[in-house]
């Protein structure tokens, strides 16, 4: 049996059945253009054998584009009945029993998923969208890549570069894991209700991790400690840790960073260079 997708019409005629008005709250903003869900899964290169974690689902429109390219797809569904007409609406468009299984949960509150996921595609809420993806990368390391919509200036961010105006936080702690790549925009238009800010697509590859998880915390204190302070030297942003400026200048030179930058224009590797000097004490 063909799995048909989902149209804007249909999908207005669900939310209204479960007395649904799509909550800001939530970030629920449904996508309701099939040609968008369709580019979505073929950024992601989603492929029969993947099996692919989506995070707020919403009525399914991107769920049942991923069904027609796997036959296993986890969801993560906040919203209890969101969660609960997702495999009725699954059925009705031809998906198989057992294809998808849905996790009625706050994703950020999932720490198991059945199976080994592989992939993970998402229209992720604007107000949590970097948390949450930080933490599926953390915890799933068996999600070798992925495609993820969120917010552009977020977008902008989880791409950049050392030395870039927009590289930060989440730039520096996202190449922990993987390289991240600004894959391509999406019109206000294909949403439900309308949004008032611009989206776009982040594409992402795992790599190896830079080390073990004591040195991954330690690195990522560093990071929030250099770009809390963003107009500070890292010398002075570092001297609590070294018990003075002087001694950190001397170990951020050890450790091959001049003492005289600043956090935007470190790469992670080099922030983990600091780590391991200081790991090594």
């Amino acid at each position: 049996m063909t799995i048909s997708l989902l149209g804007a019409g249909e999908i207005r005629e669900i939310a209204e059945s479960l007395e649904l008005h799509p909550a800001k709250s939530l970030g629920q903003n449904f996508v309701i253009d099939s040609n968008t869900c369709q580019k979505i899964v073929r950024l992601a290169v989603v492929n029969q054998g993947d099996h692919v974690v989506e995070i707020g689902p919403g009525i399914g429109s991107l769920t049942l584009a991923l069904l027609q390219a796997t036959d296993k797809v986890t969801a993560i569904e906040i919203d209890e009945r969101l969660a609960q007409q997702l495999p009725i609406t699954a059925l009705s468009h031809g998906v198989p029993k057992g294809h998808l299984q849905i996790i009625n949960d706050d994703a950020m509150k999932v720490f198991d998923i059945p199976g080994t996921p592989t992939k993970l595609v998402a229209n992720l809420p604007y107000n949590v969208s970097v948390p949450v993806l930080l933490s599926m990368l953390e915890r799933f390391p068996t999600i070798t890549s992925g495609v993820v919509m969120v917010q552009t200036e977020v977008a902008e961010r989880l791409a950049a570069r050392p030395g870039s105006k927009t590289y930060g936080v989440p730039s520096a702690k996202a190449a922990w894991w993987t390289d991240m790549i600004l894959a391509d925009s999406v019109s206000r238009s294909v949403f439900w209700p309308v949004p008032n800010v611009d989206s776009s697509l982040v594409k992402f590859i795992r790599h190896e991790p830079l080390g073990d998880e004591t040195l991954r915390r330690i690195t990522f204190d560093l990071i929030d400690r250099a770009f809390g302070q963003r107009r500070k030297m890292l010398r002075a942003i570092y001297s609590d840790i070294y018990g003075g400026s002087g001694s950190a200048e001397t170990a951020l030179a050890s450790a091959g960073i001049d003492p005289t930058s600043r956090g935007e224009s470190l790469s992670v590797e080099k922030f983990a260079a600091i780590a391991k000097q200081l790991d090594r004490r």
